[in-house]
């Protein structure tokens, strides 16, 4: 589990620490995409193939935490590249002694790719094989006569082949299954739920506020996958979805038991459910899931007060449901909407266009100046600017320093490597060693999530490129340095591109999102069942994660797009008491169905009221049957709701908002 989203954490000592604690698999990822690594230059180093750094590299972007994902991206790479270098062979004569012929090509070819990456369901993979595309063309241009010119576009193809069917190899005997993963991110869960009920130390709260809002996580994604492995029965796996919809129920009421200073439960009642959470906890890390969960009465519930009364109801009702799939309620399914290969406004939307034309422009730009300055060994600038290529400019700032820190410690790692270490590299061992070392240190950080991943894949890259020089153990610094630059001009470049060419800033789509988690909110509150209720709560989770993180990426855009401070504050206290709402929310769905209605109507009326400034403010139904413990837990929260949304509605229509997209 990567860490959350901290709009407030900055990279001090502090910070880099919590970014680069060990969590649950990030070991287990490390290791296994080192030896990929290692066993990669192994295999290039035997057989002679050109640029072992590169095709080293390449395991970082085929490799994912499970086996089933990581086996899709190796074989889908795998097919990607055999159709794309069959293309470059069939147009290779007509190009290899036609320089401007030739950067058409590669100017055409990269433009589709990229496009593909941004519009089209080949987002993924799209830019990967871009860049081997693009190398392949530039390849034609430094061999003379066209066979060899045939065999350097065929060691292109090695350059994917080889990390990729090696992923797909390592991951197939030692990768963990999804649905392994997935029990585990659940047993993690129930066991710091459980911490939370009979010791909240520092260090259990911090780690159960971030499961708390990461939500659902990748579980989802990791049962989908253990479907389409077909290696677990059809009701197990919706056992464990129906479990990851209870564990959204529980966090929610842990959390909103466990929020106040004085604990609304007595100490008995908090242990024995703490032990009933360790026991399923259990269950789960043994490969099983618990079913039949029955959370014993107490003697001392019959003096709780109704609203700790409510939330042991709920709770009680999400342990006993854990693991159970509903059965179907009859009601007529509606059919999903397939989805085709692009987008639905992948030609309508101009930013896929000027996402292509803006990588690929950079791309372009950086192969002519080392062309024009006769100075191929800068040449991996072209390659730079489509790994580290990024949607918006806010992506793009933040990731910047990411990138300048892995370069810069990669580089001189790779430097210090190959003054102290490569003079004592005697066989292929010994550079495989180095090799598995330093992959297992940017895979470690690689693993970390977004706002420290990017560091990790530019570490792997410059160290690479400045010891893995060959086809033997090499100590030219020269080499090096080169490469460094290169990595440094096409950072450079690709940040002047995508900052003040067509920048594109997340702000824009934060009210719309806003808007969306009050419907989500309204329809939870509103759904006719527990089931419903739940499955809207986990997807609620999933969102306000999402928007927590566009949220938080609004303060690295550029001066001219950048929203004020007060702006960020205003929404970001709108999705923390939405988060705070959920806890009393779901509790009160069932114990006050009233107030729960007039709640879902006021949630709606807010986003109506967020969405459109101008709209008439409709008042909420009466309540009839007077405030309930559970009302009176809503109500302040959802004023200070009421609140933000009408300052920002205001805002908008006197025009005085800090942010007026443009």
């Amino acid at each position: 589990m990567a860490p959350a989203a901290d709009d407030h954490r900055g990279f001090g000592f502090e910070g880099i620490g919590a970014l680069l604690a060990p969590f649950l698999g990030r070991l287990e990822f490390a290791v296994r995409l080192a030896l990929i690594c290692a066993l990669t230059t192994l295999v290039v180093e035997i057989y002679q193939t050109p640029e072992p750094a590169l095709t080293a590299y390449v395991a970082f972007l085929v490799m994912k935490p499970d086996r089933a994902a990581s086996v899709a991206a190796g074989i889908v790479m795998l097919v990607l590249i055999s159709l794309i270098v069959g293309l470059v062979l069939a147009f290779a004569v007509q190009v290899i002694e036609q320089p401007l012929w030739r950067v058409t090509a590669m100017t055409l070819v990269s433009f589709c790719l990229i496009f593909a990456a941004s519009a089209s369901k080949l987002k993924p993979i799209a830019g990967t094989v871009a860049l081997v595309t693009a190398y392949a063309l530039d390849l034609l241009g430094s061999v003379p006569g066209g066979e060899l010119a045939t065999r350097g576009i065929l060691y292109v193809w090695l350059f994917v082949a080889i990390p990729a069917g090696l992923s797909i190899l390592v991951n197939l005997v030692l990768g963990p299954a999804p649905r392994r993963l997935a029990e585990r991110a659940l047993a993690h869960r129930l066991r710091l739920a459980a911490a939370m009920l009979v010791a909240q130390d520092v260090g259990t709260r911090k780690a159960f506020k971030e499961c708390l809002h990461e939500g659902p996580g990748e579980i989802p994604t990791w049962l989908k996958l253990a479907g389409v492995e077909r290696t677990s029965p059809t009701r197990d796996i919706g056992a464990l979805q129906q479990a990851a919809r209870s564990m959204t129920v529980i966090l929610a009421v842990v959390d909103f038991l466990t929020d106040s200073p004085q604990p609304p439960l007595p100490d008995a009642i908090r242990q024995r459910i703490a032990e009933t959470l360790d026991g399923m906890a259990a269950i789960l890390g043994e490969g099983g899931y618990p079913v039949e969960i029955k959370l014993a009465s107490h003697a001392d519930e019959a003096g709780l007060a109704p609203i700790a009364a409510a939330a042991l109801a709920e709770l009680r009702t999400a342990l006993s449901a854990f693991a159970e799939p509903p059965p179907p309620d009859g009601s007529p399914q509606a059919a999903k909407p397939k989805g085709g290969f692009f987008l639905p406004d992948a030609f309508t939307n101009p930013a896929h266009v000027r996402y292509a034309l803006k990588t690929t422009g950079a791309a372009m730009f950086c192969y002519v100046v080392y062309l024009l300055l006769d100075w191929p060994g800068i040449h991996t600038c072209l390659i730079t600017c489509y790994i580290v290529s990024l949607g918006t400019a806010a992506e793009t700032v933040e990731k910047q320093a990411l990138r300048f820190l892995g370069c810069g410690v990669g580089a001189a790692a790779g430097l210090a490597g190959i003054v102290f270490l490569m003079p004592n590299v005697t066989s292929i061992g010994g550079l495989m060693a180095v090799v598995f070392l330093a992959a297992l240190v940017a895979g470690w950080i690689a693993a970390g999530g977004p706002r420290i991943a990017y560091a990790g894949f530019q570490l792997a890259f410059a160290f690479f490129l400045s010891v893995v020089q060959g086809a033997a153990p090499a100590f030219d610094m020269t080499i090096a340095r080169d490469r460094t630059i290169g990595i440094l001009f096409g950072d450079i470049v690709v940040a002047i591109v995508f900052t003040q060419i067509w920048p594109v800033t997340i702000a824009g789509r934060i009210d719309p999102a806003l808007a969306a988690l009050l419907r989500q909110v309204s329809a939870l509150v509103s759904a006719a069942s527990a089931a419903k209720r739940w499955a809207l709560a986990t997807e609620f989770r999933t969102k306000l994660q999402a928007f927590e993180q566009d949220l938080a990426l609004t303060r690295y855009e550029p001066s001219a797009i950048r929203p004020a401070p007060a702006w960020r504050d205003e929404r970001r206290d709108i999705a923390r008491t939405l988060s705070a709402l959920q806890g009393p929310l779901l509790i009160g769905a069932d114990q006050d169905p009233a107030g729960s209605a007039a709640t879902g109507h006021r949630l709606h009326r807010l986003a109506e009221r967020l969405g459109n400034a101008a709209s008439p403010t409709a008042a909420a139904p009466p309540d009839e049957t007077g405030p309930s413990p559970i009302s009176a837990a809503v109500e302040a929260p959802l004023a200070r709701l009421e609140q933000l949304v009408e300052q920002i509605s205001e805002q908008k229509i006197h025009g005085t908002t800090d942010y007026a997209p443009a």
